[in-house]
């Protein structure tokens, strides 16, 4: 049997009292001579519906896009429908939230080819993002660029479906997609840019529905900006090792294992600001009961996460999909009663 000390593997030769020795490889180990098993911890697995289905030349850009890695797309898109159901007078517009959806899809795709070109000299040394399309060679950077610019003339022709007074308020949100991948290196705080950054459609969802941005909006936006502190810094305490090798910063490094008690914080914070967009929303009562049942959802989180595993903290970062969903179905369920009180 092959054991491992290490980075080397010993694995004694049939029949004979000599050890070979076999060098650990950077994505692979050997458990058998000549029979490699991926890397558990590799984000690019090669099994899912791209690789399955999508044509060989895309896969490295649909990749590169986060496609087939939805919870992205879906924490950039709440906020979106949660202020659209809000402002708006019973059920929200279905075309427009179509809208939001696809804008969220693409411009979250295009904040990934961002971020991976600004780490690209730091992806490849750490373990879970080293098979990514750029510093894989998969992508070459100018082919990234040309990605890029495509993604965003996608997302403009979304935005311009909107009203000027929301297009505006959305093209705003540009220095923030640009300078959040460069946060880590500055400050332990990367993820307050990246709630200022992933909120940003909580005000353009409202500018859309009414073409102002109430103080409702307000509320909603700072209550997701202390949500995103809670949910990536417990995604964050999946890379902490590797950033300290390479010299990055996160939350999860400045916290360390504080960090349950500062996510109870930020996520109380998130509900009673959720709350306050909802009393000046002047939402049916209803709203506040399914508001704390929803919240339930995110004490759960922190009374369960466990920071030094990775396959816990990404589960509990993924579950924050379903807490924004039942934030939405709250928002709606107490319009409707509304328009029918």
């Amino acid at each position: 049997r092959a054991r491992m000390a290490s980075s080397v593997i010993y694995v004694p030769k049939p029949f004979s009292g000599e050890v070979q020795f076999v060098k650990a490889l950077h994505r692979s180990i050997m458990t058998q001579v000549n029979q490699p098993i991926q890397n558990t911890k590799n984000d690019m697995p090669k099994d899912g519906w791209i690789d399955r289905f999508a044509p060989v030349a895309t896969r490295p850009y649909l990749k590169l896009a986060r496609l087939d890695r939805p919870i992205g797309t879906w924490l950039l898109l709440l906020p979106c429908w949660w202020s659209t159901a809000m402002a708006s007078d019973g059920a929200p517009s279905i075309l427009m939230m179509v809208y939001f959806a696809i804008g969220a899809l693409i411009m979250r795709g295009a904040g990934c080819v961002v971020n991976d070109l600004a780490d690209r000299n730091f992806d490849g040394k750490v373990e879970r993002t080293a098979t990514r399309p750029i510093p894989s060679g998969q992508v070459k950077v100018w082919q990234a660029f040309a990605f890029l610019g495509l993604l965003l003339l996608i997302g403009l022709a979304i935005l311009v479906q909107f009203r000027i007074e929301a297009i505006i308020v959305g093209i705003c949100s540009l220095p923030l997609i640009i300078t959040y991948p460069f946060m880590k290196r500055i400050t332990y705080w990367p993820q307050a840019v990246l709630g200022l950054t992933f909120n940003w459609g909580a005000l353009v969802g409202w500018a859309a529905v009414t073409g102002s941005v109430a103080p409702a909006a307000i509320a909603m936006y700072i209550a997701g900006f202390f949500w995103t502190l809670g949910y990536d810094t417990i995604y964050a305490h999946q890379d902490k090792e590797d950033d300290i090798k390479i010299g990055v910063k996160s939350l999860a490094l400045r916290l360390g294992d504080a960090t349950p008690q500062w996510a109870m914080g930020f996520y109380t914070v998130t509900t009673l600001l959720l709350g306050v967009s909802g009393l000046l929303a002047g939402l049916h009562w209803v709203y506040f009961p399914l508001l704390a049942l929803a919240c339930l959802h995110l004490a759960w989180q922190v009374a369960t996460v466990k920071l030094d595993d990775a396959a816990n903290c990404l589960k509990r970062f993924k579950s924050n999909r379903d807490f924004g969903l039942l934030v939405l179905v709250a928002i709606i369920v107490a319009n409707l009663m509304e328009v029918a009180s």
